[in-house]
């Protein structure tokens, strides 16, 4: 056993952000469960596409689905859902062991339809329908449209990676209508342990944009502040978690068994090399939260990482960072905002790459 798996006794869960079949029919994927702990797969078409790309294991379906008639998009879903469905079996017996609280694997909507909640309601559905496993989790985006849809499919008691969330603002949006969603699945009769749901917050890109802001601002006070964007936001996003989801607020939902919505840190590959790569897991560590790592930072993190409960550290010091940006007249509201229309551009150019690919 790694080290990765010691952090599990701190209460946060490691998936992998990353699949394709490779992973899945040469027993990488299984041996990370086995000895890394890893309890999850994330997905998205950027990683399918790099898995069409890079995998032998796609040519054969790839040449049958083009001398057919399905569409692209047909194409694509039925060359991911069998991996999804497979990814779901090895990870069914974590699923199992946790009573649905972990072990599930995210299968993104088309971003084509991001701003249309009935479009990605029936998406989600057939999706899922289509993968057919417990353990399945249907990744939205964080749009207007998607927190409307996302509240819908809570109702339905569908699992859901809401994802593309930049800000504080949206985070509690979101959950929010987690909570509104539970309240409907109950009040239609549904079993409140059911359902599970994450809040995907996306965290290097947030350093990105705020660092290029303060470098171009150039004062002492403004350079002092490179670098402490992502991990000041991760960490009191996750104070208003706990102010929620272990408040009087919540109290009524969790009696009948309804599960918080645990924060998810998402993009946790460091992208500035002046940063050290491991800065989104040594920095995050605490319970009730899951941190999805691409295979690279993983690898990192087994080499030079270290596990410690560090995510309530430093938490004055994150509120007097949020307070100074502003000063600055960084708005971390318009940031995110920014970042989430940038994210769902670069979701949309990704998916058009894939479409073409099949």
């Amino acid at each position: 056993m790694s080290k990765l798996s010691d952090i599990k006794a701190l209460g946060q869960s490691i998936w992998l952000d990353n699949l394709s079949r490779t992973l899945i029919k040469e027993g990488e994927l299984a041996r990370l469960i086995e000895e890394d702990g890893i309890s999850g797969v994330t997905s998205n078409p950027s990683i399918f596409q790099k898995a069409f790309t890079d995998s032998p294991y796609y040519q054969e379906d790839m040449k049958r689905l083009k001398a057919g008639t399905l569409d692209a998009e047909a194409r694509y879903e039925s060359l991911v859902i069998p991996d999804i469905r497979e990814a779901c079996d090895i990870l069914m017996p974590t699923f199992e062991q946790t009573d649905g609280n972990d072990g599930y694997v995210s299968l993104e909507v088309s971003p084509h339809i991001a701003h249309d909640a009935t479009a990605t309601v029936n998406a989600a559905k057939r999706l899922h329908r289509a993968v057919n496993k417990a353990n399945v989790m249907i990744k939205i985006p964080a749009t207007a449209a998607g927190v409307t849809a996302f509240e819908q499919l809570i109702g339905a008691g569908i699992s859901i990676n809401i994802t593309l969330l930049f800000s504080i603002p949206q985070t509690v949006r979101i959950f929010e209508a987690y909570e509104r969603g539970l309240q409907n699945f109950l009040a239609q009769g549904g079993r409140g342990s059911s359902v599970k749901a994450v809040a995907s917050l996306f965290l290097s890109r947030v350093d990105t944009h705020i660092d290029a802001r303060l470098a171009k601002i150039g004062t002492d006070a403004a350079l002092a502040l490179q670098g402490r964007g992502a991990l000041m936001l991760a960490k009191l996003a996750y104070q208003r978690y706990k102010q929620i989801f272990h408040g009087d607020r919540f109290s009524e939902l969790a009696q009948q068994g309804c599960r918080p919505q645990y924060l998810l840190w998402a993009s946790t590959g460091t992208k500035n090399p002046a940063y050290s790569d491991v800065k989104y897991l040594d920095n995050l560590i605490g319970p009730e939260t899951i941190n999805t790592v691409p295979g690279t930072t993983l690898n990192a993190f087994r080499d030079h990482g270290h596990v410690f409960a560090t995510l309530e550290n430093d938490i004055e010091q994150a509120q007097h960072d949020y307070v100074a940006l502003e000063k600055l007249g960084i708005s971390l509201n318009e940031v995110g905002d920014t970042l989430q229309q940038e994210g769902l551009q670069l979701f949309a150019e990704a998916y058009q790459q894939i479409m073409l690919t099949v």
